[in-house]
């Protein structure tokens, strides 16, 4: 993993999958409300001539939710 700046300045961790696919969990620049972008960087399609974004927006809530499932997965290797 590696860890550096967006160039607006936003967190950034880039990393491989298992399959050897670019990923990143990156901080995001939505105003509105605390975010973070995470998942596959690769977008590879186009929708309407623009790249289709195969990374999850997620606020905290939403990561709060899963978290638990995460956590078991990291202790037990289950969901």
């Amino acid at each position: 993993m590696k860890s550096k700046k967006t160039i607006r300045g936003f967190a950034l961790i880039e990393f491989d999958d298992l399959y050897e696919q670019k990923c990143s969990l990156q901080k995001s620049s939505i105003a509105t409300t605390d975010a973070i972008w995470f998942g596959v960087d690769n977008t590879g399609e186009k929708l309407g001539g623009k790249d289709v974004n195969n990374r999850m927006h997620l606020n905290r809530e939403q990561v709060k939710t899963l978290l638990p499932y995460l956590i078991k997965f990291v202790e037990t290797g289950e969901l």
